[in-house]
């Protein structure tokens, strides 16, 4: 099964950005209407890698569009996902909670105690340890991009520092 988002940032790369950021409804709306499916169905559509080349069509259609608002709203989504981890980084830095360490702690040590309980045969695999698995590996990415950047933002600072360079 391939990772529904890689396949998406092929198909529709501004769709797939904006699901991470504030403005995620608008990208689901238009995956949506390209697929014909509600909300819960898209990554379950877009998973089975059995997109029609009507539904290929409909969602590079659906980049297009989005792109369109986006250029006529002024919005940016890789900036504003990088911009809502900054604030997320910043209230943690004046606050001091412990909670976030805390949950970052236990994620990591269920992910990576789930993952070995299954390679050394101490628990066997079913359907709940998958969806318990995929879900913590998936809170466990988020909590490296939050602490650490995520590959957009090094993207980002990579190509400024080559400007750089170039100039």
């Amino acid at each position: 099964m391939a990772d529904w988002i890689e396949t998406l940032e092929k198909l529709a790369p501004t769709v797939a950005s904006a699901l991470g950021s504030p403005v995620a409804g608008m990208a689901i709306s238009g995956l949506e209407s390209a697929l014909g499916v509600s909300g819960d169905d898209i990554q379950k559509t877009i998973e089975t890698n059995k997109l029609t080349a009507e539904q290929v069509a409909a969602i590079q259609q659906a980049e297009i569009a989005l792109k369109a608002k986006a250029q006529e709203l002024g919005l940016d989504f890789a900036k504003l996902s990088n911009d809502d981890r900054a604030s997320a980084r910043d209230m943690q830095k004046n606050v001091k909670s412990w909670i976030p360490p805390f949950l970052a702690a236990s994620v990591t040590v269920g992910f990576f105690g789930i993952l070995v309980a299954l390679m050394s045969g101490k628990i066997e695999q079913a359907a709940e340890v998958d969806i318990m698995l995929g879900s913590l590996g998936t809170a466990w990415t988020g909590i490296i991009a939050f602490y650490f950047g995520s590959s957009a933002g090094s993207q980002a600072k990579d190509a400024a520092i080559q400007a750089k360079l170039n100039q």
